[in-house]
């Protein structure tokens, strides 16, 4: 999943960047509000982590212009001002959740995966394909009950078609929510990532459990 972290304190986005990363997410920074508003409003982020206090565009204003472009991606709010006449201001301007500094990473987590699960309505955090077992907690993917040893992109990239089992994802798509900005949209990243996925989960026979949808994308499906 894809997340923007909108803080404009290196040590704080370089901080929670690498503790995301750890935690399978893809990750971009935006270190003011209207980098903010412009990255997601050309981006699928599935997330956006943000800070109240910014240059250019406060936390509110960004919100604010999010959902009047018709953006619906969860935003969690993370401020150090714990005043009740702030924290409904943000709710009001279309945040849908607040976490106060210090940040507790575990908890950080918890509230990002919550709100995720919300549009998805996913039960739990556990996913399920067949004899695959992916468990988004522990970051472990076990096939007829053996674990397997994936690189985090091949769990991320696992991870979001199972989410969307049985659709077509297409390139785009999958660049969008598995890969950040950093990565060459002209590579073969996503192929090469396929197949090391295919060979791990021993998913090479003529009956694939993601199979490749010629001209559209990929799909994972019984």
């Amino acid at each position: 999943m894809r997340i923007l972290v909108v803080e404009d304190e290196e040590p704080i986005w370089r901080f929670l960047k690498e503790a995301l990363m750890g935690e399978y997410f893809a990750v971009d920074i935006a270190s003011d509000g209207d980098a903010a508003v412009n990255l997601a409003q050309v981006n699928e982020y599935d997330l956006i982590l943000l800070d109240t206090s910014l240059p250019k565009k406060n936390g509110i204003e960004v919100c604010r212009e999010l959902r009047a472009y018709g953006r619906t991606m969860p935003i969690l709010v993370i401020s150090e001002q714990e005043d009740i006449g702030t924290k409904v201001a943000l709710l009001n301007a279309g945040a849908d959740d607040y976490l106060t500094k210090p940040i507790v990473l575990e908890e950080l987590c918890a509230r990002a995966r919550a709100l995720l699960r919300r549009p998805l309505l996913i039960a739990d955090d556990i996913l399920f394909i067949e004899d695959i077992e992916l468990n988004i907690m522990h970051g472990t993917v076990r096939r007829a009950g053996k674990e397997l040893r994936l690189t985090r992109k091949e769990f991320m990239l696992l991870q979001y078609l199972m989410r969307n089992e049985g659709m077509v994802l297409s390139r785009g798509m999958i660049l969008e929510h598995v890969w950040d900005m950093s990565v060459d949209i002209f590579s073969n990243t996503i192929e090469s990532h396929i197949l090391s996925l295919r060979k791990k989960l021993g998913d090479m026979g003529v009956e694939r459990l993601i199979r490749t949808v010629p001209g559209r994308g990929y799909r994972i499906s019984v």
